[in-house]
This record gives C-alpha cells, sequence and structure tokens, in this order.
C-alpha cells in the first residue's frame, strides 16, 4: 500500500499552547481528565470510530483510557486490549533491531550497503540532466537509519522508474530489494533529508541477511518475546482478529467508510505481501508501551538489557548534524535520529514541553512520544487514514501531546 508522505506523518492541526498553571500538580485521578475528555470528544459522530490512550510515566502504573467502537457501525465497544495497524510506528522497532546487530559488531553504521546487499553495487544517481552517473558517497547504514539515502521520493524521472519497478508486488525482502537496486538514487546518500518506507525495508533485508533469519523471527526472538509484546506481529492469529480495528477513510461524500486493501476487508490480514519493516506490524498499546518504555529505560526493562545506554543515547538524538539544513523536510524544528524524529525546538512548532522529546507516527494515526526530561511514554492508537477532503476528522497530534504535557507531573 502506497501512502502520503502527509499521510504518514499525521501530525498536523496544531492547538493553542497551555498555560503554564496547568502543569502545576495535581492528584493522579485527575491528572489526565482534560485528556480523557479529549480522546471522547474525537470519537463519534463526524470522528474518529474508537481509540485507546496510554500515559506512563516514572514507574506508575500506566493511564489507560479507551472510547468509541473498535467496529465502523458502532456496535462493539473498543477495549484497552484492541489491535491495531501501527504501520510507520514500525521503522523504530526495526531501527533497533539494526542497532543490536551494529553493536554485536556484525554490521557498522558507516559501512556501503553493496557489502551486505550486493544488489546495490552498481548504484547510479540519476541527474537533472537525466544523465546517470556514480553516487558521490556509498550509500550506508547510517544513511538508510536517517532517510538520508537518495532514493526517489518527489516528483521526477527517478520516481517514475521506482514506480514501474513493481516494489509493492515484491513477495519478500529479498525480491523487493532487488528491484529497487536497480532503480537509481534521485540524490547522492547523505545530501537530503526525504523521508521513505523503502529505506526502512532495505534495513529489514539487510537484518535478514546478516542474521540468517527472517525478519519475523529475529523481532519475536530478539524483542516481542523478551519484552512480552504479545500482540505484535506481521499478521493476527485468527482466534484474535475479532479484536482488530476496523480501519476507515473519509469517502468523497464527507462521511467514514472502510478503507481499501486487504487488511480493511480481511481485518488481521498481512499488510503486504512481503515482510514491510516500514510499516507492516500490528500491535496493542499496552505492547507499544513495553517496546517505548525500554528505550526511555535506555535500552533495558524489568532488568533485561536489549541495547546499550550509549547506542540507546545516540539513536535518541539529532544526527542530522552532517546536513547542510540539520532538520526534516517537515520542520527546521524537528530532527531526526535513528528511526525517531527529535524535538529541537518544541514551543517553535505549538508544542509544550522541553527539547529532547522523541517518537513517531503512522499513517492510521497512531502516535507515540517519549519525553526523557518528564521520565514519561504516551500512545493515541486510532485507526483512520486521513484525507484533505471535507468531513475529515481533525488530525489529533498536536494537541494530545500538548494535553499529555499538560497533565504529566514535573
Amino acid at each position: 500500500m502506497r501512502l502520503p508522505v502527509i499521510a504518514l506523518l499525521a501530525c498536523a492541526w496544531l492547538s493553542p499552547l497551555m498555560s503554564a498553571h496547568a502543569l502545576e500538580p495535581v492528584a493522579p485521578a485527575a491528572r489526565w481528565q482534560a485528556l480523557d475528555a479529549f480522546v471522547d470528544d474525537a470519537v463519534g459522530p463526524g470522528g474518529y470510530t474508537g481509540a485507546v490512550a496510554s500515559v506512563w510515566q516514572d514507574g506508575q502504573a500506566p493511564h489507560v483510557h479507551v472510547a468509541g467502537a473498535r467496529d465502523l457501525a458502532g456496535t462493539t465497544p473498543m477495549r484497552a486490549d484492541a489491535i491495531f495497524r501501527v504501520y510507520s510506528m514500525t521503522k523504530p522497532i526495526v531501527s533497533v533491531a539494526v542497532l543490536m546487530l551494529v553493536e554485536r559488531g556484525r554490521i557498522g553504521l558507516d559501512d556501503d550497503i553493496a557489502a551486505h546487499l550486493p544488489a546495490f553495487a552498481q548504484l547510479r544517481v540519476l541527474g537533472d540532466d537525466g544523465a546517470l552517473r556514480a553516487p558521490a558517497r556509498a550509500l550506508t547504514v547510517r544513511h538508510l537509519l536517517t532517510h538520508t539515502s537518495g532514493i526517489a521520493n518527489t516528483e521526477g524521472a527517478a520516481l517514475r522508474l521506482r514506480e514501474a519497478a513493481g516494489l509493492d508486488d515484491a513477495a519478500d525482502l529479498d525480491v523487493y530489494v532487488q528491484r529497487l537496486a536497480a532503480v537509481p538514487l534521485q540524490h547522492d546518500p547523505g545530501t537530503v533529508f526525504a523521508y521513505d518506507g523503502a529505506a526502512t525495508n532495505v534495513l529489514s533485508r539487510l537484518v535478514e541477511v546478516v542474521s540468517g533469519e527472517s525478519l519475523d523471527v529475529f523481532l519475536r526472538a530478539r524483542l516481542f518475546v523478551p519484552l512480552d509484546m504479545r500482540d505484535t506481529g506481521f499478521s493476527v492469529p485468527a482466534d484474535q482478529r475479532a479484536r482488530v480495528v476496523d480501519i476507515t477513510t473519509t469517502g468523497d461524500d464527507g462521511h467514514l467508510r472502510i478503507a481499501d486493501g486487504p487488511s480493511a476487508t480481511t481485518p488481521g490480514a498481512a499488510l503486504n505481501p512481503y515482510t514491510s519493516g516500514a510499516g507492516g506490524l500490528y500491535s496493542t498499546a499496552a505492547d507499544y508501551l513495553r517496546f517505548a518504555r525500554m528505550l526511555l529505560g535506555r535500552g533495558a526493562l524489568d532488568g533485561t538489557r536489549y541495547l546499550r545506554e550509549d547506542t540507546v543515547a545516540m539513536m535518541l538524538r539529532n544526527q542530522l548534524g552532517f546536513l547542510d539544513a540539520p532538520h526534516t523536510s517537515f520542520s527546521p524544528f524537528e530532527g531526526f535520529g535513528f528511526g525517531v524524529s527529535v524535538q529541537l525546538d518544541p514551543a517553535a512548532r505549538g508544542r509544550l514541553g522541553a527539547p529532547g522529546q522523541v517518537g513517531w507516527s503512522g499513517a492510521a494515526s497512531t502516535y507515540f512520544t517519549i519525553d526523557p526530561a518528564r521520565g514519561l511514554v504516551a500512545i493515541l492508537l486510532a485507526q483512520h487514514l486521513p484525507r484533505d477532503v471535507a468531513g475529515d476528522p481533525p488530525r489529533l497530534a498536536t494537541p494530545f501531546y500538548n494535553l499529555v504535557q499538560q497533565g504529566a507531573a514535573p
């Protein structure tokens, strides 16, 4: 499924900054009332079918709020353990898998990707003049992790060649990479931030080749089972598919309808024919909270270490300093680490809280944020593919993030 970059971000709709007085300490039971009311208001007629919000801070039991329904008809109440398609929130998980292999010395951040995936040995750049040339530098693991690979994703001849390559029909990641490697780059690696799922799919194949295991087996053995993420995977077992939330979009008539694609018509089915590390996972709020708490815990959770502290610090720090403009293409106030965005100046974006908040979102209205300064993780899961048409529900990201900051303990 190809999705517009703007949908992958799904983080517009800024709200006014909250009063500083709202950050004064309040009783835990009352702290999240405004957040809960916001989630309640977001669902129902003219809004989302349902949502699950979860906030964890400093060792306290997570605050979980459930609203609305799991189905478009509104007949089945939402549950805290509902299963969502998290799409691009898969990318941070694959980034952790890559960093695990870096720590073991199996790969290096500055390795030429062709050293591990020989299909990229003849990589070329398609210039504006229509001529092919060798790239100015090798395409590295670091470039793929930071979305500075140069892979074509904006209008031009290189993008047209990519679209003709049939990537989305690839049966597996090997075929996907073989087809992508035959497409010229649009830019030299390490020169332009251009967010694109293809980079993470290349990293997914890298995990398979270096580990000798399929991506789903590697993630399950190294992350999902030890982290007790029991409901996270690239498909949902048949006996659990009733828990999968309907995925909606807005029709041209302004009303919600079931979205297109196999996972919409058959909830729980694989999102892609290949195992997409760019956006193929299903998960729950409880499962993803476990993963995010591990990152907040500097690579450890409940006595088990998954990554070294210095590796996690590197992952959660802006890594775009080698660019002329060391920020994402979405905002001059946002950097990017390895698989996550990094807030450089939240106030300039209409967001509360200190710099250094990290996180990402998924195409179907799923969001997470980690705030190391406040020791918290917040997750909001809905299931709607936004469109810029009349009647589309308002975007949730910034109001959600600000209400989390408003309710958080100092």
